[in-house]
Parts: structure tokens; sequence; C-alpha cells
């Protein structure tokens, strides 16, 4: 009987054949934490855990609230740092350094067929690798760190298949959210996507880390796109005769850039249907869209013009290098004489706690992950979703405007 890519994953990590729906104790091979890390770790102390199971396993990144924007943030941050030395946690980054997503890809800790785990829901990210990231809670990664295993239900999967090729100007953002307007925010839940199709032979690592990324927004417990590297680990790739609980085939041949409509992010329509929606604030960052290609995008499209009078637009790169190399090429020059504003490599407003939050009735356009009331400040704002070509066009609109006329 064939296996899907995560049931190999699982059978490797736990050492055993296993299938969907299975049980299983695996071996983390990789685990993350953010600012969260303070409830962890005070889990542990009130275990009075002084021992790791495998401390060079565990990377924690300070990105959440990033510099601290209070007293009480900058406290936490002490404990964390007073936690790395107690527990001797070899791998730790500091604010300024990029979000945690990125940086375990950048530092070189995800490979092709690794489980890993993360506490926090975007860990999917790591699929773009072969790896298989899921999220937990702070709980499960206490225990993750006193025994370095877990528990897992494996899940089930689906099969998604992209036909064609993106248009001019039309991205991978607006192909995964494309993808999440079809299947629904609860419509892969627990569920494994493994995507297929040319399109991810010639596809940017930039525009694959986007897709595994934003896939938790349609409730997966992981998005895999299979290495394009044929030698890596026979675990990384789907047997041909293994079940899928759903296969569903998408052409995108004629697709048009996609805005994910207040107040959910499965609200999906295409540009043409939401234009000249007034914006105050747009923002191109986060973990999904934060790396060189998104920014690159956006310089593109502002060079030689200003941003509306009345619109913020921010800027945040995903990392200190994709900072320095945005430097390296012009591309955050550009975007200053444009009148953006660049923030440190982190988070930024994304979870609507600092750098950017929205005021009552303000309306943003953003190329982070989430939309739902109160994401980025006010309950009585709201933000749209779309890829950074979008929100850089949006933003010398002064409202939601179409990026392939930008660039004519």
């Amino acid at each position: 009987m064939g296996q899907t890519i995560s049931e190999k994953i699982f059978s490797r990590a736990s050492g055993k054949e296993v299938f969907a729906n299975e049980f299983v104790e695996a071996s983390v091979d990789c685990a993350m934490s953010h600012d969260n890390s303070l409830q962890i770790m005070k889990i542990l102390q009130k275990l009075g855990v002084s021992h790791l199971a495998q401390p060079q396993n565990i990377v924690i990144i300070l990105d959440h609230r990033s510099p601290a924007p209070s007293e009480h943030v900058a406290a936490n941050h002490q404990f964390i740092r007073a936690g790395v030395r107690q527990f001797r946690i070899p791998h730790f980054f500091d604010i300024g350094e990029g979000v945690c997503h990125q940086l375990l890809v950048e530092k070189g800790f995800v490979k092709p067929g690794m489980l890993i785990v993360g506490s926090d829901s975007h860990t999917t990210t790591y699929g773009a690798l072969g790896a298989l990231g899921t999220g937990i809670g702070v709980t499960d990664m206490a225990a993750v760190w006193m025994t370095g295993k877990l528990w897992f239900k494996v899940p089930e999967s689906i099969r998604i298949t992209i036909t064609g090729s993106l248009p001019d100007h039309v991205y991978a953002k607006d192909l995964i959210l494309f993808i999440i307007g079809k299947k629904g925010a609860d419509g892969a839940n627990y569920n494994a996507c493994e995507f297929y199709g040319d399109i991810f032979a010639d596809m940017s690592l930039d525009s694959r880390l986007c897709i595994a990324n934003q896939s938790m927004e349609m409730g997966v417990k992981a998005a895999l796109i299979p290495p394009q590297e044929r030698d890596a680990a026979s675990f990384c790739f789907a047997d041909t005769d293994a079940t899928y609980v759903e296969s569903i085939e998408y052409d995108i041949s004629h697709l048009e850039p996609q805005v994910a409509c207040p107040d959910q992010v499965d609200k999906v329509r295409p540009v043409s249907e939401v234009t000249d929606v007034s914006i105050n604030q747009a923002v191109i960052g986060s973990c999904t869209n934060g790396r060189i290609e998104d920014i690159q995008q956006a310089a593109r499209i502002v060079k030689g013009n200003t941003v509306a009078d009345h619109v913020r637009l921010l800027i945040i790169p995903a990392s200190r290098a994709i900072y320095l190399e945005a430097i390296r090429r012009g591309y955050l020059q550009t975007l200053v004489k444009a009148k953006a504003t660049i923030l440190n490599p982190g988070c930024g407003p994304c979870l609507g706690l600092h750098q950017g939050v929205l005021a009552e009735d303000e309306c943003a356009i953003s190329t982070t992950n989430r939309n739902f009331k109160g994401r980025m400040g006010s309950l009585a704002s709201s933000v749209y979703l779309a890829s950074p070509a979008t929100v850089a066009a949006s933003a010398l609109k002064g409202s939601i405007a179409d990026p392939r006329e930008s660039m004519k």
C-alpha cells in the first residue's frame, strides 16, 4: 500500500510504517519557538525541569514584538534570555534578526523530510522545502523540550495539482489566496496538502515559502511541496499509489490578482471586483511576504512615484539578511524616496500589537496572512490581503488597485 509524504515522514520519525489516522509517538527533528518561549519556560520551571532532552534541536527567535514596545514585554524578553542561558539552548536569535519562519530556512535548520514543530500556527512554511512543519501549543512544546518526542495523529492528505502558468504580474500570493477562496478557511482541517504541477519546477523558494505559509489559512496540518532535487530521500516523495482523501486540479492560466476581503481570509475576490476601496495603510512584510522578491516587486511598482498623501506604506524585511540585500540592490532607497517607512526585521503590525496598528474605521491592505476583525488593531478597522505588487500599487493610488495597471 502506497504512502503519502506525511505518512512517510511520520513513519521515519516514529520508526514504524504508519498511515493516516493512526496515532504515533514521533521524534522531533527541530522545535521552534518565539516570544511565547516565556510560557514554555515557565511550565518547565514549575515542573522543576533543569535538563532538556535535545537542546541542540531547539531554536528560539524573538520576533513577534521586536523590539519590545513596553516595559512588560521587555521584562518578558529578559526572562527568555535568562532561560536560554539556564537551559543551555545554543540556537537563540534576539530582536532584529528576523521572523522565525524565515530564519529557520535561512540558517539551515530546515531540510527535506524533517519533522518540525513550532509554537506558531504558520510552521507549515517549512513544507516549501519538503519538510513536514506543523504548529503546536506551548504545553506540547514543553513536552518536546523535555523528551524530544510528541504524540501525533497522522493526517489524511489532499493532493492539489496546478496546471498552466501564472500570467504576468500575478504571483504566488494570488495563487494561494485563490486556492483558499475555493477550499474555504476550514476546507482542509487537519489535512496535509501536497502541491503538484509543472509550475513548481521553476518557482522560486520565496514563492514556495509563501504558498506553504499561507496554506495554514485553510486549516492544514501541513503543506508539502516535494523537493525539486530528485536525489532527496525517498520519504520526501509520495508513492504513485498513495491514498488521498481528495484530489483537486486548478487551471491558473487566466488567474488575475486576488484580494481577500474583510473579515475572512477565504472571502477572496479578483482585484477587479474590489478596486477603489480607499485605504489608510499598506503593509509589505511578515512571514508570508517579507522576502527579497516581495520587496523587489514593491520597488518596481513605486519607482519614480510617491505614495498617496493619506496612505502609510510600511516595509518590513523578513530578516536582517534580506534587509541588507534590499539595501545592496537599491530597493529600500527606491521605497524610501516614494515615502515608504522601513521597519526593522520582525513580525511588525501583523498581530496588531505594535509598529503600525490600525485606528477605528481605518482600512489596510497587507501581505500578511490573516484579516479577521481586530487582527491589526481596532475591532472597527478592516484588513484586505493581497500580493506585494497589489499592495504597492494600492499605496500609490490611495485605494485598492490592480498592479497590472501600474506596470503598463
